[in-house]
């Protein structure tokens, strides 16, 4: 008796579900028509240009599209295209000490980031993505550089994926 009621219970479930229409439980927005995607190269234009940053940040973008999508990636006539540049990378005083010096500073990342969806230009976007890392003043930049780099750009990457695909 209780295989039936399972059974039933299991079979009412699934009519539910489907009755819901298509979710993705990522949040993913995509129109079924859109299979690929191109990330172009996104130059550092910022006035401290740090070798690497550049290629770094157009890596992560690709993997996090790559992971949380079912899209392929090409390099060129994708149907959604991702480009754009880093417009800032600059290292701040953040908070200061009772002798006027700074006991924190913060590494500030901007990136400016056009987005087009050939299937509905309607969801066409261009907007600036920005995220900072703090360190102590007596750390030296390069130090932290790698870690912060991964935090802003986990973080910015994060934003530009919501923006665009998840519309959050």
């Amino acid at each position: 008796m209780k295989k039936l009621f399972y059974l039933i219970l299991g079979v009412i479930g699934i009519f539910l579900l489907q009755g819901c229409g298509a979710y993705s439980f990522s949040g993913i927005s995509i129109s079924p028509e859109t299979k690929t995607f191109q990330v172009n190269f996104f130059q550092n234009q910022s006035a401290r240009v740090i070798p690497g940053a550049d290629q770094t940040f157009t890596n992560q973008l690709q993997d996090l599209i790559l992971n949380q999508t079912n899209l392929n990636l090409v390099s060129a006539d994708g149907d959604i295209v991702y480009e754009g540049e880093i417009v800032e990378d600059r290292v701040s005083p953040n908070t200061a000490t009772s002798a006027i010096t700074a006991a924190q500073n913060r590494l500030t990342i901007s990136v400016n980031v056009r987005f087009y969806d050939t299937n509905d230009p309607k969801q066409d976007l261009e907007q600036r993505f920005s995220f900072f890392f703090d360190y102590p003043a007596s750390s030296s930049e390069d130090s932290v550089r790698d870690e912060a780099i991964q935090i802003i750009y986990e973080r910015i990457t994060q934003d530009v994926f919501n923006a665009t695909l998840a519309k959050w």
